[in-house]
Order: C-alpha cells, then sequence, then structure tokens
C-alpha cells in the first residue's frame, strides 16, 4: 500500500515539475528541484500540513528562485547564446494546446531570462497556473502588494520585449513542414519565400559543437546559411516533426541520436526567428523525459 505521502507527492509530480521547470528553462534542473522537494516533503508531519499542494509548491518555487540564482552566474560565461532546454509537450485538447504553448514557448522562456528570479517565479505562477497574487505572496513569504508590483512589473517586461507571433498548430506546422523540405532541399529560393525579412537565428552550442555565437539577422543571411548547413549532414541524418514546448520543430538525428533542433516562431505566415540548438546536453532528453 502506497504511503501517505509517496501518494500526496505522486498526484503532484506534474505541477512541480511545470513550476520548476519555467523558472530554470531547465529539464535537469527542474527535476533536481522536484527531487529535493521530496526529500523536504518525506520528512513532513502531515497532520501539520493543512495544504499540502501549497507546501509543495511553496517549497519547489523557493528551491527553484535560489537554483535560478545561481544558474544567472553559471549562464554568464556561457560559450555564444543561451536558449533554454526544449522539452517534448503532447497536449490533446485544441483549447488546453493553446493555453500551454503560450505558457511554455522557448520565445516566452527567452523573455523570462530577462526578468529578475522572483518577477520570473510571480509571472509564472501567475499567467502559468492561475494563482492569485495573495496566494504568490504566501507561498514566497512576501506581502500581496509587494508581489502585486512585482508581477505587474513582470508582465509590463513581457508584454514588451515579448514576440507576437501565431499560435495557429496547424500553420505552424505547415511552415515547419515546408522549412524542413527546403532546408533538407538546399532550397534557397524557397527558404527566402517563407523568411520574413528581418528573420533572426540564434544558435545555442555551449561551444560543444559548431554553430555562429552570434545571431543572424536578415532573411538571405539566415536562407544561406541554412543552405550551407544542409549540404552538409551527418550520416545517416534523418529529419523528423516533433513537438517542443509547445508547438512543431524540425529534429535532425543521426545514428539514433538527435544533434540539431530547429524550433521556428511564424507571424503572419513567415518565419520571424529561428532558435537553433546544437548542445548535446540539450537535446539527449528529446526520446525520453518528462512531459509538462
Amino acid at each position: 500500500m502506497t504511503d501517505p505521502h509517496t501518494a500526496e507527492f505522486t498526484a503532484q509530480r506534474d505541477l512541480l515539475f511545470g513550476v520548476a521547470y519555467r523558472i530554470l528553462g531547465e529539464v535537469a534542473g527542474a527535476e533536481d528541484m522536484v527531487q529535493n522537494t521530496w526529500l523536504r516533503w518525506r520528512e513532513v508531519d502531515l497532520a501539520q500540513v493543512a495544504n499540502p499542494t501549497g507546501f509543495l509548491v511553496r517549497a519547489v518555487t523557493n528551491l527553484a528562485v535560489d537554483e535560478l540564482r545561481s544558474a544567472r552566474v553559471r549562464r554568464e560565461s556561457y560559450v555564444g547564446s543561451w536558449l533554454p532546454e526544449p522539452i517534448l509537450t503532447s497536449p490533446d485538447d485544441p483549447a488546453e494546446q493553446a493555453t500551454h504553448a503560450d505558457t511554455i514557448s522557448l520565445g516566452l522562456l527567452v523573455v523570462l531570462e530577462t526578468l529578475s528570479p522572483l518577477e520570473r517565479a510571480v509571472f509564472v505562477l501567475r499567467e502559468a497556473f492561475a494563482y492569485r497574487y495573495a496566494e504568490i505572496g504566501e507561498l514566497l513569504g512576501r506581502s500581496e502588494e509587494t508581489v502585486r508590483k512585482l508581477g505587474h512589473r513582470a508582465r509590463s517586461h513581457v508584454q514588451a520585449r515579448r514576440p507576437r507571433f501565431d499560435l495557429d498548430r496547424g500553420q505552424h506546422r505547415e511552415v515547419t513542414q515546408r522549412f524542413l523540405a527546403a532546408a533538407s532541399d538546399g532550397d534557397l529560393d524557397g527558404l527566402l519565400a517563407m523568411l520574413a525579412p528581418q528573420v533572426a537565428l540564434t544558435s545555442d552550442s555551449g561551444g560543444r559543437e559548431r554553430a555562429p555565437l552570434r545571431v543572424i539577422t536578415g532573411a538571405e543571411k539566415v536562407g544561406r546559411f541554412l543552405v550551407g548547413i544542409g549540404r552538409h549532414p551527418r550520416p545517416g541524418t534523418e529529419l523528423r516533426l516533433i513537438e517542443v514546448n509547445g508547438a512543431p520543430a524540425a529534429l535532425a538525428v543521426a545514428q539514433g541520436r538527435p544533434y540539431a533542433l530547429f524550433a521556428l516562431e511564424v507571424a503572419e505566415g513567415q518565419i520571424a526567428a529561428i532558435q537553433l540548438i546544437v548542445n548535446p546536453e540539450k537535446l539527449h532528453g528529446l526520446t525520453h523525459q518528462n512531459m509538462v
């Protein structure tokens, strides 16, 4: 028979992982925070806990905020651009998909990197999980007024910097499929027809693989870069259409190992931004990992 500690924790595990991942933008880091939360939880006297979910969310949130402060220091010395670690997603309900994609997208997670750790935690709890400001204040040990100010500042910051990309799943998938075909065929004209004039391509290699260290901007430059890498695929490369962070993406796999992920951000039927992740540490889990 499952003990009460394990039963309650198991019931809330997906929620805890979802909170930690959105705060950190890292899969392994989020899993560590969930594990550390469990270590705290198993020592708790359940008779003294009036709100188990609140206890668990408070614990994982504060652990993730502390971890994010340390992660920010490490990311300052990261080689090239740092992008969030992609994660497999697969919501079934279309309405849920729209909300889910809006709170987990790579584009949003990139913008959240510009918030302070506390602002990010408040934004995540409020926007992704619909906590009231009073509840967030209790979770973070801050007054409701302070949390409200943090939330308003975070939302204004995100709205000012967040790209206005389409959330039409069908169109996004169709554009990604055409991108896959054009890139694999070395079809520059086909790519240029899909790329917005000011498209930006950001690569994340962490210094582990060859990739541009700076953002490439402009349709012509991005198109020629894509054609160039498309001409020299790894032996046995297979291109797969998968879903990460609530949207379709193109994954390059060779000999069973993923080595490049192209995540597209689509606006008005054109590709407005491309996130190219080639850091193997961020790709190895795409065949087996948690979904949020």
